[in-house]
C-alpha cells in the first residue's frame, strides 16, 4: 500500500520501486572503518551517502536525463567482519562477486578505503574469467602503497599495494605519500602516478588525458573522498589540502567513463559530520554522476 505523503524509501536515490530484476546498477554499503588510522566515523559513510541522496534532485541538467529512471537497486548494508581486514576484505569480495555475476553495475559505498581490496579482486576475477583484463583508476590524496601498515597487509593504506598485485594501477590526484611508497612507485611498472602538483602544473585536460591512456579498456574506479581538497568535502578521516575541485573531478570521471569500459565503481572515507551535510550530498551527487555517465545512453525502463 502507497502511503500518501510518505518520505523516499530507504534506499539510494529514494526510488520506490527497488527492484533488482530491472536495476542496472546494485549500491552495496559497507560500514566498516576498523583500519582506520587517525579520526574514525567513515562506517557512518554508506548511511550519509543513501540519506542524502533520498533528498537530491534526480534530473541531471548536464545530460538531460534522470540516470535514476534506469534503475539503482541497494542491498541491505553489508554486515562486517570484526575476525581481521583480511576476513572483511573477503566479505566485500563475496558480495561484490555476486553482483558481478548478477551482470549488475556494482557502486561500492565505504567505509575506509579498504573495504575497495575485496571489490576490485571481484572485478579482477569476473574479467578474468571472461578472458580481459582490468585495470584500476585510483583517485586519492595519498598513495595507498604501503605494503603493510599498523599490522596488516589489509589497511586503508595498502589498498593500492593490494590493487597492484593483481592490476594495473592509475592513481590521480596524489598528494601524500612516504618514503617507501615513493620508491615502490620508482620501481615498478605497475602503477603510474599523476601527481597533484604536475595537474596543477600541466593542466586537467593534458593530465587526464595521460591517465586515461594508461589505463586498459575495463576500467574499475576506486574514488576516496579525500581526493577532493577539504573546502569542498572536509568531512573524511584523513584531509590533505590543495585537492580536485567538483567540475574537475567530473571531468576526469566523464572522459574515463567516454574513453573506457568502466564495470564498478566504489565510493569511500566519507566521515559525516553531525550538522555539516555539503561533504554528504557532495558524495551522493558524485555517485550519481557516475552512474549517469555509465548509462547516459541507456533508454529507461518503464515506470509504473
Amino acid at each position: 500500500m502507497k502511503l500518501l505523503h510518505s518520505l523516499p524509501p530507504y534506499n539510494f536515490c529514494g526510488d520506490e520501486e527497488n527492484d533488482f530484476g530491472t536495476s542496472k546498477a546494485v549500491v552495496l554499503p559497507v560500514p566498516y572503518d576498523s583500519t582506520t588510522s587517525y579520526a574514525p566515523g567513515a562506517r557512518n559513510g554508506p548511511n550519509a551517502i543513501i540519506m542524502a541522496s533520498r533528498n537530491m534532485e534526480l534530473y541531471d541538467e548536464e545530460l538531460g536525463t534522470t540516470p535514476a529512471d534506469a534503475g539503482i537497486f541497494t542491498l541491505p548494508e553489508l554486515e562486517p567482519s570484526m575476525k581481521s581486514p583480511e576476513d572483511n576484505c573477503a566479505r566485500v569480495e563475496k558480495a561484490a562477486a555476486e553482483i558481478f555475476g548478477s551482470g549488475k553495475f556494482p557502486l561500492v559505498f565505504g567505509g575506509d578505503h579498504s573495504v575497495s581490496i575485496g571489490a576490485a579482486r571481484a572485478a579482477h576475477a569476473h574479467a578474468k574469467r571472461a578472458g580481459e583484463a582490468t585495470s584500476i583508476l585510483h583517485v586519492d590524496a595519498h598513495a595507498d602503497l604501503r605494503d603493510e601498515f599498523q599490522g596488516t597487509k589489509f589497511s586503508h593504506a595498502c589498498v593500492a599495494r593490494r590493487f597492484s598485485e593483481h592490476s594495473r594501477v592509475v592513481q590521480f590526484g596524489t598528494r601524500s605519500l612516504s618514503r617507501e611508497e615513493a620508491e615502490f612507485i620508482a620501481g615498478t611498472g605497475k602503477v603510474k602516478t599523476v601527481f597533484m602538483h604536475e595537474i596543477r602544473r600541466a593542466g586537467m585536460g593534458e593530465s587526464i588525458r595521460k591517465a586515461v591512456s594508461a589505463l586498459s579498456g575495463q576500467v574499475y574506479v576506486s574514488f576516496d573522498i579525500d581526493a577532493f581538497d577539504p573546502s569542498d568535502a572536509p568531512a573524511t578521516g584523513t584531509p590533505e589540502p590543495g585537492g580536485l575541485r567538483w567540475h574537475e573531478a567530473l571531468e576526469l570521471l566523464r572522459a574515463v567513463f567516454e574513453e573506457k569500459n568502466v564495470v564498478g565503481f566504489d565510493l569511500v572515507e566519507l566521515s559525516p559530520v553531525p550538522g555539516s551535510h555539503a561533504s554528504d550530498f557532495l558524495a551522493a551527487r558524485l555517485a550519481y554522476k557516475a552512474f549517469a555517465y555509465k548509462f547516459k545512453g541507456l533508454k529507461p525502463k518503464a515506470r509504473a
